[in-house]
């Protein structure tokens, strides 16, 4: 299903808060990425659930013919994950809705409210790729945290002790949580996050420790231990989610700052900076005996292209570079290194293959061209390869740009390597 839309349930009879929904859904998800089907009544409901697959539901929670939450059931009893609207709150009703099992419920106040629920759409699509482990030696306990994330679509690991907790976090690095219980056998919560952040720091795992003991300074203590957060327990489920959401979204937030550091604002490419700190790593494995390519290419004719047609139809033709690289090279370093000079790092090839697979890609740059209103443009590049690695990266990118010189010198269009 990831490789496919999203496909979105929304369930509500009035056609107001109808309208409201689908202005935000429009502006809010990505049309390339979700479909959204509109249902009034359970019985349209059923029909859409019969017919099609659905990633997660927003339902009212009084319909017509369902007018006691009916469609909310028989949502989760096709295990859609379902965000209900409700047109009032009580303590009652709150309670009701959490035990059946839903992400969440809203209350139609306003157009915030509906913008929230959509956003928990989102959050759910991003949700399906988190690894949270749950360190916890009360059987019960754990199960029903492993419950309430599962609701939201995290994928749950387990660990009963802050050993096992440790083991766990080697076998997946990719965990982005990890919540804690303070009293455990083996290790406690304390160490365990003491021992974590020797490993991992906050920008890259958020921590959330959790007690039941009434001792005021465990919550101190469990921050100045390194952890991101803390919850005393017993604790409510929309308190448990927000402290989640908030403490990911945190990371989600560091992680983009650093990515649009290390990104070119025009191609989306790597920029030099990054392509250095990336390539000093893959220069120390190629000297330990694994093979390393370097190709550096430019667009030819690039600054007579840029005066014939503007600079406008250059900026369209260097992003067109830019998808065509991400394209091609997916699984290798792909870096724009300024103005309309590009470099791809091919870690594990030979030159030979190298100049193949950049030969490939030459003939797909010629052949390939872009559009600029009316106008079809097209252009060629020159690209120098080696695999010399010299007495450092800088020297084999140098080494690679006056292979480029040689190409061009040669006529352009074509990929010249070591001799």
């Amino acid at each position: 299903m990831s490789s496919q839309k999203k496909r979105i349930l929304v369930v509500e009879d009035s056609p107001i808060v109808l309208k409201i929904i689908r202005h935000i859904i429009h502006q809010e998800l990505n049309s390339k990425h979700y479909h959204v089907d509109y249902a009034e009544s359970l019985a349209e409901a059923q029909a859409c659930v019969a017919e099609h697959q659905y990633f997660a539901a927003l339902a009212d929670l009084n319909l017509p013919d369902a007018p006691d939450g009916e469609v909310v059931q028989y949502i989760l009893s096709n295990k859609i994950p379902c965000i209900v609207l409700t047109g009032s709150y009580s303590e009652e009703r709150r309670e009701k809705l959490l035990m059946m099992g839903i992400v969440d419920y809203v209350v139609k106040e306003s157009r915030f409210s509906y913008a929230y629920a959509v956003k928990l759409i989102q959050r759910l699509s991003l949700n399906e790729h988190i690894k949270v482990l749950v360190v916890e030696d009360s059987t019960t306990a754990r199960k029903y945290l492993r419950t309430l994330l599962e609701q939201h679509l995290f994928q749950v690991l387990e660990a009963e002790h802050g050993v096992q907790a440790l083991d766990v976090y080697r076998a997946h690095p990719d965990i982005r949580l990890i919540i804690t219980d303070y009293n455990m056998p083996e290790m406690d919560g304390f160490e365990l996050v003491r021992q974590i952040r020797t490993q991992s720091d906050k920008s890259d795992l958020a921590i959330i420790g959790l007690s039941s003991m009434e001792k005021g300074a465990l919550s101190a203590k469990f921050i100045k231990n390194g952890a991101n957060d803390f919850l005393q327990k017993p604790f409510f489920p929309e308190e448990l989610h927000c402290r989640v959401i908030h403490n990911l979204e945190s990371i989600e937030q560091i992680q983009a700052l650093n990515e649009a550091a290390n990104r070119d604002y025009l191609t989306n490419l790597y920029n030099r900076r990054y392509l250095y700190s990336a390539g000093e790593e893959l220069y120390k494995s190629a000297q330990q005996g694994r093979p390393l390519a370097v190709a550096v290419m430019d667009i030819d004719h690039f600054k007579s292209f840029n005066d014939s047609y503007g600079h406008e139809a250059g900026d369209a033709m260097l992003v067109h570079m830019g998808e065509l690289l991400s394209e091609s090279f997916s699984r290798f370093v792909t870096a724009r290194l300024g103005g309309e000079e590009f470099c791809v790092l091919l870690p594990g090839l030979s030159q030979t293959q190298a100049r193949t697979l950049m030969d490939q890609f030459r003939l797909r740059f010629e052949d390939e061209g872009v559009y600029l209103g009316d106008n079809y443009l097209q252009a060629t590049i020159s690209i120098g390869v080696t695999s010399y690695l010299g007495h450092s990266l800088d020297s084999m990118l140098h080494h690679a740009d006056e292979l480029l010189y040689r190409a061009k010198e040669m006529g352009r269009n074509s990929v010249v390597g070591d001799v």
